[in-house]
């Protein structure tokens, strides 16, 4: 990726402007981690990088910034600029284009994210942000107090950091999120389930729950039950724990995999009714809440003689051929007790087993 990085910029300072990677790819980077994408600071104003490249989208020009795939790599490219006021604690209403590296480094959040590479591949370093890396620390670029009231978001992306990197919290950064953390409440639902998910599916989750408790954040969240998360194998296991589909904005296939763990965590996740039911990913959330063996699970429910109805041998054209009458409520009805019957092994799922269990019982249909 650096390499391909390293073309753009040429690509772009080949025009006459100047370009830089940087943020958390170079962060990532110096640490030996991987990263997705690649956010580049330039002083080509959009509409230049418009001129530039083709296909540019431009989905928050407002910004400063403009989002470029190349080569299956995904830039985000942000024009130098000073940040002049916030609205909300947290959205920049009126920002100036500058053309000074140094002074846009200094409206970003933490000194981390603040080191620079750029097209010869030569690390830039203009915040001592080295010394930090090396200290794994989370500082904020100048003052914290400033920085987490123009921004509150910053509050739960230190947090995400400090988990996700394994690094501590500078001891301004504590004493400004204890002091500002209830700016919490004006940040949208949206934004704080961005950062949360990506905290709830670090390796070092428990780390994150456990900041966001210390710092009494499950409160200004709206986490109520944060304090009885355990089991931090998945996101959903999280998110089923805490159980707030009706305050953050989840889609509606999250909503179901939440509603379905919950209901699957009061029925027994190693019975053959239940892995039919709920099927294998529900039931392993529900399961690794509770403390069951998730291979266990895994291998109860490979097992299963069915997985669904269309593994059983017969057709509903098949029963109401049986059954002599036109389609109706009966042939789920059927299909129900078919399923239970052999799921638990009282009747062999082959269509001559199958038929003749439905002519025994063909009275009660």
């Amino acid at each position: 990726m650096l390499e391909n990085a390293k073309e753009l910029l040429n690509y772009i300072t080949s025009k006459g402007y100047k370009a830089y990677i940087v943020g958390g790819f170079v962060r990532n980077y110096l640490l030996g981690m991987e990263s997705n994408d690649i956010d580049i600071t330039t002083n080509a104003t959009p509409k230049q990088l418009q001129d530039i490249f083709e296909n540019v989208n431009l989905p928050t020009t407002n910004y400063g910034a403009v989002i470029i795939n190349r080569n299956g790599i995904r830039y985000e490219i942000t024009t130098f600029r000073k940040e002049i006021s916030y609205e909300n604690n947290r959205r920049p209403i009126e920002i100036k284009y500058i053309d000074d590296l140094g002074e846009d480094l200094l409206r970003r959040d933490f000194t981390v994210n603040t080191i620079c590479i750029d097209k010869n591949g030569k690390i830039i370093d203009l915040l001592n942000a080295r010394s930090d890396l090396d200290n794994k620390i989370i500082k904020t670029v100048g003052d914290a107090l400033y920085k987490l009231e123009e921004d509150a978001l910053r509050i739960i992306r230190a947090i995400r950091f400090s988990a996700v990197l394994g690094f501590n919290l500078d001891e301004e950064l504590i004493n400004a999120i204890n002091i500002k953390k209830h700016l919490l409440r004006n940040i949208s639902m949206e934004k704080k389930k961005e950062e949360l998910d990506k905290i709830f599916s670090s390796p070092n989750a428990k780390k994150g729950i456990d900041l966001l408790l210390k710092f009494g954040l499950d409160e200004e969240l709206s986490l109520n039950n944060l304090s009885s998360v355990s089991n931090v194998d998945s996101l959903m296991s999280v998110w089923s724990v805490l159980n707030v589909i009706d305050i953050y904005p989840f889609t509606n296939s999250e909503k179901k995999i939440i509603s379905d763990v919950n209901l699957a965590l009061k029925e027994d996740n190693y019975d053959a009714k239940t892995l039919y039911k709920y099927g294998l990913y529900v039931n392993q959330i529900a399961g690794s809440i509770k403390g069951f063996d998730k291979k266990v699970i895994t291998e109860l429910y490979n097992n299963l003689i069915i997985k669904s109805r269309q593994d059983l041998d017969i057709t509903s054209e098949d029963i109401i051929n049986i059954i002599g009458k036109p389609p109706g409520e009966y042939i789920t009805n059927i299909y129900e007790e078919l399923e239970m019957k052999v799921l638990y092994f009282k009747v062999n799922n082959t269509k001559e087993s199958i038929i003749k269990y439905i002519m025994d019982n063909i009275d009660r249909y």
